[in-house]
């Protein structure tokens, strides 16, 4: 099921002059309008929030909100620049959130998030990430996600709220019921005309005779009042830089199966790649858009480890996303977009059959897993500088460059870590000896030789109270093995003497191959 977000910025104008000239937050500075020429009279094109607290609105003459607020600035309103700002919004979007993501001016953006919600845990993170990073940028927002644009669009814009909304699947018609006739995006003088006539919620649109309503005010209202119920489809075209590698395939009639898909893919991914030679460029991530017969848009996204110009393997991982895109009535078009590239040289070899390719790919397998799985589920681990063995590990991207640092091999570490060190009970002589027995998980082992101990310091720096904290950081570590020929890396808390160091217990931290 389709769902869309409705991301509302209420100051939208006035929050970005303010980034831009440097000016302090609402709370801190004399309320701010923008205006615009109108036959001889400055009308307020739009006021930030300490404005509008003084009953100044868009549409008022300058003059008359000076009377209510003398401090009152005004700076001369740029409708290209707020446009422009708004497309550069809606391009971080697209990298972030859903590639269908496109400007709802003069103060939204609309986010096709169907099948992207996954990524962030569902639909309440998203959301909530939205939210955090919009508004640590200076700037008011309110979003909310709906199963369709118009009943987002209303909900964001007259349900306020610094939460995310969300309607549930489904519930469409019980989030618009409620909510005012000019929530459906009809011009002002309709709305006041249905006013008027009793017209106050949606719900009263709804069950009235539509004839009598449609011959007064034209198709135009109950265009909108179908789009918000989803009963007609209102298109999503999602915006792309110009300078964004694209192709684009329209088709004389419209396609639906996995197999026509896939042998248009095919095309695509060809007219791509001549594109990116000619750019000397190797596409990072592919975001493929299949244009349906009812005006809907339905996309699918992959990304590399490396940049790559390999045909098969890009037609591969798009091939392998097809079974997730509804095709509806019918797909009339395709467009292929690489929204990320990086400087790819020629290959020896290139653009002849790849039936020949010298030794595994290693970039073809992360490629297919990440895709499968998850970007964040694969990874690799290599060594970082720390003293404390919990500490010596880092999770880094399949194909990241390594560093430099190495484990010193003579130190062994056990080739299994617990994520926590697990409590054991110990039989020793202090403060040198190691254990003769310990019990772990319920079961008694017996040493049989035992190598030790190597006294680790923790790091104080990163410890709470700093030197004060030292003390207690004190590890004496053992590599013990069994009678039962079983090798195990324990530890003690302290130096066996002196209880300042450490309350003396004992923890096991791995064990060894």
């Amino acid at each position: 099921m389709r769902r869309v977000v409705s991301v509302f910025l209420p100051t939208w104008s006035t929050d970005r002059v303010r980034r831009k000239t440097g000016r302090p937050p609402d709370d801190q500075a004399p309320p701010l309008v923008t205006a615009l020429p109108d036959h001889g009279r400055r009308i307020i094109a739009a006021a930030d929030m300490a404005a509008r607290r003084q009953g100044i609105t868009p549409g008022m003459t300058v003059t008359r909100a000076r009377s209510l607020a003398p401090e009152l600035v005004v700076i001369d309103a740029e409708p290209e620049d707020d446009l422009a700002g708004l497309k550069r919004l809606a391009l971080w979007a697209a990298r972030r959130y859903s590639p269908l993501v496109a400007v709802d001016p003069p103060d939204g953006l609309w986010i096709d998030i169907t099948g992207c919600a996954h990524r962030f845990d569902g639909e309440v993170p998203l959301l909530k990430d939205i939210l955090r990073r919009i508004a640590a940028s200076g700037m008011a927002v309110q979003v909310a996600v709906a199963d369709t644009a118009g009943c987002a669009h209303a909900v964001a814009r007259h349900v306020p709220s610094g939460r995310p909304n969300v309607i549930e699947p489904g519930k469409t018609r019980t989030a618009l019921a409620i909510l005012p006739v000019h929530a459906l995006r009809i011009e002002p003088g309709i709305a006041d005309d249905l006013r008027r006539m009793g017209f106050e919620r949606v719900e009263q649109l709804i069950v009235a005779p539509r004839a009598p309503l449609a011959k007064r005010f034209g198709k135009q209202l109950y265009k909108r009042l179908d789009q918000a119920l989803g009963q007609i489809p209102e298109p999503i075209e999602p915006i792309v830089p110009p300078s964004v590698p694209r192709v684009r395939r329209g088709l004389l009639e419209p396609i639906m199966t996995a197999d026509a898909f896939i042998q248009v893919i095919g095309d695509l991914v060809d007219d791509l790649i001549a594109r990116l030679t000619n750019e000397g460029a190797g596409a990072r991530r592919l975001d493929l858009f299949f244009e349906r017969v009812d005006g809907h848009f339905q996309s699918i996204r992959v990304g590399t480890a490396a940049p790559t110009r390999d045909p098969g393997h890009l037609r591969k991982l798009l091939s392998a996303k097809v079974e997730t895109v509804d095709p509806g009535l019918g797909v009339e078009a395709m467009t292929l977009i690489a929204p990320l590239i990086e400087p790819l040289g020629p290959r020896q070899g290139e653009g002849l059959i790849a039936a020949g390719r010298r030794g595994p790919d290693l970039a073809a397998l992360v490629d297919a897993l990440a895709n499968r799985f998850g970007q964040r589920r694969l990874y690799r681990a290599t060594p970082k500088a720390s003293i404390m063995p919990e500490r010596e590990i880092e999770l880094v991207a399949p194909l990241a460059r390594a560093d430099a640092a190495g484990w010193d091999d003579d130190l062994p570490r056990p080739a299994r870590m617990l994520l926590s060190p697990e409590p054991i009970e110990v039989t020793a002589m202090l403060p040198d000896h190691p254990p003769a027995m310990f019990v772990w998980r319920g079961k008694r082992h017996r040493v049989a030789q035992a190598d030790g101990p190597e006294r680790l310091h923790g790091e104080w720096w990163r410890e709470a109270g700093h030197e004060a904290a030292m003390p207690f950081a004190v590890r004496d570590y053992f590599q013990v093995e069994t009678t039962t020929g079983s090798r195990y890396w324990i530890f003690r808390q302290g130096d066996g003497e002196s209880p300042a160091t450490g309350p003396m217990r004992w923890f096991v931290h791995g064990a060894f191959a």
